[in-house]
């Protein structure tokens, strides 16, 4: 796999009038980033290594809209996607997921009083939080996901929720219950406005009915310049304001908009309003103005990162030092193939069971158990989620390895 990332010059008054933008329809979309040859799907499960380098590849070339502020890649091509049961990115074997996903459905059970009602959770992947909802509000759930395995998590509300093995649509207005939530779905559909408009028009009349989104926050992507959450599946873009302004758009009023774990995670919380469109400003928005200022620093720096990662994996490399990368989802793809540097790697951990023994689709690594590292004994270890650093840590301690941790 040959790859290269390249920042393009970042001008407001060069525009590349080819793209709409699909969050708000306007013409033309500033080119910013670029990353050629990449596989169009992070976390769906290749059974050999062969498989896993011939995996189909595609481009990220990302552009924002000046109107609204959207990120989008304009080279996405909806027919790649292919979600199925082996698209594996369940994390709630992770002590630290867990815990803020309880604290997120406390919270919401608390907030909308979901006790014994009807839940809907739009891209509810494996079912682990649906059924959490379920469990600690005694509820009834409907989750749609192509991607979802019945019976996978075990729990005593499993015969209080239905799964639909299928890509959320019109065709499933009919399920709406009480409460819809969607969690680290938007960033992957294309047509974003398509998305929330189907969601709002299936609600109809019913303004009682809240409807709670999470995402990753792409304000921290492009301050941080955090390359690694920059990849195929990910086509979509939000930063707080152009997230509301969606939603605004769409016949929903924001009523919360606040970033989670650690920052990197964004949650809007909005009610269908009878009115068009809603003029209530959250306070956590920022301007169209202060995206283009982010995307700018990001498109200025980012070749220093890139090249400082890529200087650092080589000398390491070059001294023969055993270096190991924990996390083999998404942010390892994205860490490995934008940098171009598959192969200063030999070995990939990941703590969900379901992937061990598979290999990752593009990069060819068989990804190994942590107990792996007893026997490796690696002298450092790149964790790929700084959040976990914590929970790392204390399990490599206890397995008797004193690797450095590195973050990204």
């Amino acid at each position: 796999m040959v790859n290269s990332a390249l920042a393009t010059k970042f001008e407001l008054d060069s525009l590349d009038h080819k793209h709409n933008c699909p969050n708000c329809g306007s013409r033309g979309l500033h080119i910013f980033y670029e990353v050629r040859n990449v596989p169009v799907h992070s976390c769906l499960m290749m059974p050999s290594k062969k498989k896993a380098l011939d995996f189909p590849c595609g481009d990220v070339v990302l552009g924002f809209c000046p109107e609204c502020g959207f990120i989008t890649n304009v080279e996405f091509d909806a027919n790649c996607s292919a979600y199925a049961p082996n698209y594996e990115s369940q994390q709630s074997y992770s002590p630290t997921f867990n815990k803020f996903a309880k604290f997120l459905a406390d919270k919401w059970i608390e907030k909308y009083d979901l006790h014994d009602k009807d839940i809907v959770e739009i891209g509810c992947d494996k079912g682990d939080f649906l059924i959490l909802l379920c469990e600690l509000g005694n509820n009834r759930g409907v989750g749609i996901d192509p991607s979802v395995v019945p019976g996978r998590v075990e729990s005593e509300a499993s015969d209080r929720v239905k799964f639909i093995r299928e890509y959320y649509s019109k065709n499933h207005a009919e399920y709406v219950g009480n409460f819809i939530c969607c969690r680290h779905t938007l960033e992957h559909i294309q047509n974003t406005k398509e998305f929330v408009q189907t969601v709002r028009d299936s609600i109809g009349d019913r303004t009682e009915i809240a409807f709670c989104l999470e995402i990753p926050d792409n304000t921290r992507v492009m301050q941080q310049m955090a390359f690694e959450d920059i990849y195929y599946e990910h086509c979509s873009y939000f930063s707080p304001g152009t997230l509301a302004r969606l939603f605004r758009s769409c016949g929903f009023e924001v009523t919360d908009l606040y970033k989670e774990y650690g920052g990197q995670y964004l949650i809007v919380e909005a009610q269908p309003i009878a009115e068009q469109t809603s003029d209530k400003v959250h306070p956590f928005e920022e301007s169209v103005a202060d995206v283009a200022a982010d995307v700018k620093y990001f498109a200025q720096n980012i070749q220093g990162k890139l090249q400082a990662w890529k200087d650092t994996l080589t000398q390491m490399k070059a001294e023969n030092q055993k270096v190991v990368v924990w996390g083999s989802g998404s942010k390892c793809v994205a860490f490995l193939t934008t940098l171009d540097t598959i192969d200063r790697i030999e070995y990939v951990v990941d703590i969900n069971p379901n992937r061990h023994g598979q290999f990752i689709p593009g990069v060819g690594k068989e990804i190994m158990s942590p107990e792996f590292l007893k026997q490796y004994q690696p002298d450092k270890v790149i964790v790929m989620n700084e959040i976990y650093c914590d929970e790392i840590g204390k399990m490599m301690e206890e397995m008797g390895v004193s690797a450095e941790l590195m973050t990204l």
